[in-house]
């Protein structure tokens, strides 16, 4: 397996072991979503799935979306944020930018045009401040649409945003009435 595939294949690893599922490998998310690096490592290893620590830095240091961060000793990582699992990340809430967009595949648009942007599984619905990052998070599933939130009115009318490590942002759910189709260019 090349050195690419083999930290995108990590990275898809860990992201189910830190987000949802981390009882796959024997580990308990602490405080904040972190373990410790080393038991996370022999965990792996003893799963079957051994990680060495540079191919853990290089996962962390070479995500595009900045998915992992580790403690400033390097003994802890967690994941960003996108958990299904209970965790409490120790964010504040924060004044989001007047304008956020989400990214999403057409097919979607029925649903959300009745439910508005719900978390899901998740603990948060998932936002950006920037075009491009939306575009590519819609592309994954499929023909790629944008939304555009009125973040400022939602902040005014009550609504907590929060913004992880990476700078994802964080907000319980969108409804309907805050959001536009952005027009295909």
């Amino acid at each position: 397996m090349g050195t690419n595939k083999k930290v995108e294949s990590t990275s898809k690893f860990l992201s189910l072991i830190l987000r949802h599922e981390p009882q796959l490998v024997g580990l308990t998310l602490g405080d904040g979503g972190w373990v410790r690096v080393d038991e996370l490592l022999t965990r792996c290893a003893q799963a079957n799935k051994p990680i060495s620590y540079e191919l853990l830095k290089e996962v962390v240091e070479t995500s595009d979306k900045k998915r992992f961060a580790l403690s400033e000793d390097g003994a802890l990582i967690r994941a960003n944020q996108g958990h299904s699992v209970a965790v409490d990340l120790g964010l504040s809430p924060t004044t989001p930018p007047d304008k956020l967009y989400h990214g999403t595949a057409s097919r979607f648009l029925d649903a959300i045009w009745v439910e508005g942007l719900t978390r899901r599984e998740r603990h948060h619905v998932h936002l950006t401040a920037k075009l491009d990052v939306a575009m590519s998070v819609g592309q994954r599933h499929g023909q790629p649409v944008i939304l555009e939130v009125d973040s400022l009115q939602m902040h005014l009318d009550g609504h907590k945003f929060f913004q992880s490590d990476n700078g994802v942002w964080l907000v319980g759910a969108v409804a309907v009435h805050y959001m536009r189709l952005l027009p295909q260019e």
